[in-house]
């Protein structure tokens, strides 16, 4: 598996298939057998062990965890197993993660053709900079000539970014302390509760802790399980830690005689409707149907916010590049045209 580690979009194609074949009827050992035909060879190695162990009484769950497969697969695999519903939660889960590929990958679309041009014109920089404005500079100041504003936002430019990149480095040696010697010490629901408060980006996470809880918890109460029940199987799983500990500590809370929606306001990894959604569902009787549809809100919201970060990022980078470069142009052009009227 370290050799053909399974991509996200590929775990989550596998289970979308099982998913499929268990929804027209298979077994889930014949439904994995059917699919094993169609992987590429490098992978269908790890999947008949996956099988095997399968026959030898271990879990799906702990037979995928043995093959690397992403917390979040694994975590669908298990509570699927918990409630029965293999087939809805599969196309569900396979649904989650494919999506959040796709969306993954948007973002690097987004970020590689900037990148290229942030390079390049970095590097047309460092030339105008180091090579041709030092030449005009010392045939203006035997000129008595003062440099153009192009030119002074060049040198600005490149006065800044040693400052800028120390500050960068800066950033992320204390980042990287904090990280090692803090961050990994923190329980789980800490260290996520940390990085959903990130500005901007922190509103993601929620939505997605959000959307995956919501789930989950939906099929085990569909499935006739108490919340208290439900609640006991998200401390079993052993593979997601922070919502092992979220089952142990909501747990406690209810041990306690305090209300769900109470318990769960204080927990900033939430967005904050999630409390009121359980608020009105244990109300009206309809709490797994309220915990589903809130889930695929928290889907729908996540790609809407990030079309919109997307559509907000590129003008900026693209507007910072052509100021940059313009401003380049120009600084090397009007010289010239000073020259040339001087002569």
């Amino acid at each position: 598996m370290h050799h053909n580690k399974w991509s996200l979009q590929e775990q989550g194609l596998f289970l979308k298939w099982i998913g499929d074949l268990l929804n027209r009827g298979y077994p889930l050992s014949e439904a994995i057998e059917s699919v094993i035909l169609h992987l590429p060879p490098q992978k269908r190695g790890a999947m008949e062990i996956c099988l095997t162990d399968l026959r030898e009484g271990y879990t799906f769950y702990n037979a995928l965890a043995k093959l690397n497969f992403n917390e979040d697969v694994i975590g669908y695999v298990y509570f699927a197993e918990q409630h029965g519903g293999l087939a809805d939660a599969f196309d569900d889960g396979s649904e989650m993660i494919l999506k959040r590929d796709e969306n993954w990958k948007k973002l690097k679309k987004l970020l590689m053709y900037p990148v290229f041009l942030i390079l390049f014109t970095f590097v047309l920089f460092l030339f105008v900079v180091k090579i041709l404005l030092p030449k005009f500079s010392s045939l203006f100041l035997s000129l008595d000539l003062e440099a153009n504003f192009f030119t002074k936002i060049v040198y600005f430019f490149e006065h800044f970014f040693p400052v800028f990149v120390s500050m960068i480095i800066l950033l992320a040696i204390v980042l990287l302390s904090f990280y090692f010697f803090s961050f990994k010490r923190f329980t789980h629901i800490k260290q996520k509760t940390i990085v959903s408060s990130v500005p901007i980006l922190g509103v993601f996470f929620k939505l997605f802790y959000s959307h995956y809880f919501s789930v989950q918890l939906h099929y085990l109460l569909q499935a006739g399980l108490s919340v208290f029940e439900a609640l006991q199987l998200f401390e079993k799983n052993e593979k997601q830690p922070l919502y092992q500990e979220l089952g142990s500590e909501l747990q406690s809370g209810l041990l306690k005689g305090e209300a769900l929606e109470h318990l769960i306001q204080n927990y900033l990894i939430f967005d904050i409707e999630l409390s009121r959604i359980i608020a009105h569902g244990q109300k009206n009787g309809k709490l797994a149907e309220e915990l589903v549809f809130f889930s695929q809100h928290c889907m729908e919201r996540f790609e809407e916010k990030v079309e919109k970060m997307i559509k907000r990022i590129q003008p900026m980078i693209y507007s910072f590049i052509g100021v940059l470069l313009v401003s380049m142009y120009l600084a090397v052009l009007l010289p010239m045209f000073h020259l040339m009227e001087g002569l």
